[in-house]
């Protein structure tokens, strides 16, 4: 399988650059000392890029003229647009990002649940969303965004990192000279893993796939990449998991005796009775995978949707 080295970006001040209004940082171990052997980084801080200094005067967000605006606490000054714009000058790289880190609670970079205050301070409401980060999202919506916050949930954490991968070779597969049986390689090896996702994203990609050899190839890639991306943005389930096991057991279960036929089969109901993490029936999954009749099911990236390194699928929750 192709080795693909994902492009991420995040906020600099996750990777350890002290850019902080304070002048310190917010490293991110994960990030730095788990992720980062795997991925290349583009690092932004948007109050650094136009000009703000470090240290400075905190932001905040205001509700102003009917809408939220990221302002200086010091002097009022709105940096809203100068912060968005700041998305725009990278707009050309981030185009080839596989996904992006942001720094929770920043007025800049927060994506989720931000406070905001009218003039007299009073709360406004508290889903506000930081400049940088409301601008990025809108320009790549398909774009696997996610707090640094939100990375201390393991469910959330292996989702993410598992769609940067996904992302990262169906890039580099569309920035090749492909051809279709290249795209019904690809699409093969991701099906399991598309399943689990979404049944319905699963069935529409491979009727793309289908159709593939008589459309145009920049309309394949476009309507693929499309469903793709969407099929990865629904949250997997524990069942769906427990469907995508049985299913690649039903693919190997020829070519197992008794004994091996039970283990699997109670490593997959343990899990899918949350009594044992994912990382279980996955690896008896891979174990038994060595023969070359087991291909199909050795070959799915749903067994390493990612490098093993990460070691995310060992929790009960996942």
């Amino acid at each position: 399988m192709m080795e693909v080295r994902p492009l991420v970006g995040v906020s600099s001040c996750l990777l350890g650059a002290p850019v902080r209004h304070n002048g310190g940082h917010s490293r991110h171990r994960f990030l730095t000392d788990e992720l980062d052997r795997f991925v290349d980084w583009l690092p932004v801080c948007p109050e650094a890029e136009i000009g703000l200094g470090t240290p400075r005067p905190t932001l905040r967000l205001r509700r102003l003229g009917g809408g939220d605006r990221t302002v200086s606490n010091a002097d009022g000054t709105d940096h809203t647009k100068d912060l968005s714009a700041t998305a725009d000058h990278h707009l050309e790289r981030l185009r080839e990002a596989d996904g992006y880190v942001l720094k929770n609670k920043s007025p800049s970079c927060g994506l989720f649940a931000l406070p905001v205050a009218d003039d007299e301070g009073n709360r406004v409401h508290g889903g506000g969303r930081g400049a940088f980060a409301d601008r990025l999202t809108r320009l790549l919506p398909s774009l696997p965004v996610e707090e640094q916050g939100r990375l201390m949930d393991a469910s959330l954490r292996e989702w993410f990192v598992e769609r940067v991968f996904a992302h990262a070779r169906l890039r580099a597969l569309f920035s090749e000279d492909w051809r279709t049986r290249d795209l019904v390689e690809f699409h093969t090896r991701h099906k399991l893993q598309l399943m689990v996702h979404s049944p319905e994203g699963y069935r529409e990609t491979g009727r793309l796939v289908a159709r593939a050899g008589s459309v145009q190839r920049e309309s394949t890639e476009e309507t693929y990449t499309e469903a793709f991306r969407r099929t990865l943005a629904v949250r997997s389930s524990r069942g769906r998991h427990a469907n995508a096991l049985q299913h690649a057991f039903g693919m190997l279960s020829p070519l197992l005796d008794d004994a091996r036929r039970h283990d699997l089969l109670a490593s997959i109901e343990d899990y899918r009775q949350e009594r044992a993490p994912l990382s279980l029936p996955m690896a008896l999954l891979r174990h038994n995978c060595a023969p070359e009749e087991a291909r199909w099911v050795r070959d799915q990236t749903y067994l390493r949707p990612y490098p093993d390194g990460l070691g995310l699928r060992h929790t009960v929750a996942v």
